[in-house]
């Protein structure tokens, strides 16, 4: 289950750097979107998995 959440956020992470770079971003924006969109979908996913 921690591997499952290291790659939800790892791979939210990711593409929120990936496309602050893609649109040349001074302020990471969509890297700290997508992180938190991903440790909240993380978190549910764990708490639907676990019930």
């Amino acid at each position: 289950m921690a591997f499952q959440m290291l790659i939800i956020i790892g791979a939210g992470a990711w593409g929120g750097v990936k496309t602050d770079e893609w649109l040349n971003m001074e302020f990471p924006v969509f890297t700290l979107l997508f992180s938190l969109l991903a440790v909240s979908f993380s978190i549910y996913y764990f708490i639907k998995d676990l019930l």
